[in-house]
């Protein structure tokens, strides 16, 4: 993808290329033109010249009975001459052609100045030529200084345009930078932009004003989750308590017993499901402290060895590399832990018998790295697709419910604003990756 300033810059860019070939092909006959017009005012000055001399000291200097009534003249390289002839014309003469003179048995094409005069009765014919030779080589070097000076400005103007285009748009980086990495509404900087383009200006207050509006509807379903979970805990708490003191009874059945303890299972299913949308409504809320610091690889630690009895009782062996220990600030131990306790213990449950388990950390490039592995089954494309969303519960032989603890390690990550990067294989594995922040 093209950013927008590139596009701007390459969009002038070829549009002086389009004038560069359109200037290009009119630059032959515009450099003749203007050559020969160049040409001809040199010819029609040293005219000039000439008949001011002439007034200014006679004729006689140049026409002589000797000379056979023809003066001429010219330079070494036989690239200009003068001649000065006494002639019979029935017309005046002023005229410039194009004509061959044999100068020193050399025929050599000039550009001449014809013009005719009268001194004391006698018609005299004035003939000022420029070798077209030298016109080509003027008419070549005008070329290249041309080609050059068009290269150079070409290349300028780009430049500057992007320049200019940069300083255009820097209003619009801001903006699209205010928008990266934001998890939650509420963090969106509503610092006015400041900038002199008033379209800028009304796409960063309607970003402000539609970042104030998704803030309220989030608090409006944080307060609607906590009152509904608040509400439910204490039925729930209550049917709880009555069941347990029917179980408790000598008069009852087996059989009424097993439906009183399969109610109680439910019971404590939908609790724990209450506690966990508190959980994420406390969290995106902000309610929690960040303000401990301790050692990621002892947490890890810590979840490992409380896990590992339970991954022996189903054959699957969990491993731990340890390349680089992490002391992270400005954080939460208790949420880490859960981050962290719902991905090992979701990755030993999707692991097969005889499988493997592997929580590895890593340092790459100022980033701390801890990477969950797992050998199971792994997921399919629809499934990572909606892997951090609420009560995204699968249907079918082989595929289980999601559950919500990735939706709780998610909201836990943003929290603390490490990144989760999820890599899975079919029927061969299931990563995941948290990098944590570099000023973490």
């Amino acid at each position: 993808m093209i950013r927008l300033r590139m596009k701007l810059a390459l969009f002038n860019l070829l549009s002086k290329l389009v004038f560069t070939i359109l200037f290009l092909m009119f630059l032959p006959y515009l450099i003749e033109r203007i050559s020969l017009l160049q040409v001809d005012n040199e010819l029609i000055q040293k005219r000039e010249q000439v008949i001011t001399l002439i007034s200014k000291v006679g004729i006689e200097p140049f026409i002589t009975s000797d000379s056979g009534n023809v003066f001429g003249s010219y330079n070494i390289l036989k690239e200009e001459f003068i001649s000065l002839e006494r002639i019979d014309l029935k017309e005046d003469a002023n005229y410039i052609e194009v004509s061959q003179r044999l100068i020193e048995g050399e025929n050599i094409t000039y550009r001449v100045l014809n013009y005719s005069f009268k001194v004391d009765g006698n018609t005299y014919l004035l003939a000022v030529g420029k070798s077209l030779n030298s016109i080509l080589h003027t008419q070549k070097n005008i070329k290249i200084v041309m080609l050059l000076f068009l290269v150079f400005i070409i290349l300028i103007t780009f430049l500057t345009d992007l320049q200019y285009t940069r300083l255009l748009l820097r209003p619009l980086d801001i903006i699209t930078n205010k928008l990266k990495g934001i998890s939650n509404p509420s963090i969106f900087d509503k610092t006015p932009v400041r900038t002199t383009t008033s379209d800028f200006h009304h796409l960063d207050d309607a970003l402000t004003e539609l970042m104030r509006h998704i803030d309220q509807l989030f608090q409006n379903e944080k307060e609607i989750t906590v009152n509904i979970s608040h509400e439910l805990l204490t039925p729930i708490s209550v049917l709880r308590s009555k069941l347990e003191n029917l179980l408790i009874r000598r008069d009852i059945g087996s059989d009424i017993s097993t439906k009183i303890e399969e109610s109680l299972k439910t019971l404590h299913r939908l609790q724990s499901l209450v506690n966990s949308l508190l959980l994420i409504a406390r969290i995106e809320s902000r309610q929690y402290l960040r303000e401990e610091s301790f050692s990621v690889t002892e947490v890890l630690h810590e979840i490992i060895t409380e896990i590992i009895p339970i991954a022996e009782d189903a054959g699957i062996i969990i491993k731990e590399e340890v390349e680089k220990d992490f002391l992270i600030t400005r954080a939460n131990r208790s949420l880490i832990f859960s981050m962290f306790y719902n991905i090992v213990n979701n990755a030993v449950k999707n692991t097969p018998s005889h499988g493997e388990v592997l929580v590895k950390t890593t340092l790459h490039e100022n980033n701390y790295i801890v990477t969950v592995t797992d050998t199971g089954k792994g997921m399919t494309e629809a499934q990572m697709s909606n892997l951090f969303s609420r009560f995204k519960t699968k249907v079918g032989n082989n595929i289980d419910s999601i559950g919500i603890g990735l939706a709780i390690a998610k909201s836990i990550a943003d929290f603390h604003g490490i990144e989760i990067l999820v890599n899975s294989v079919i029927m061969k594995s299931t990563s995941f990756s948290f990098r944590f922040p570099e000023n973490s």
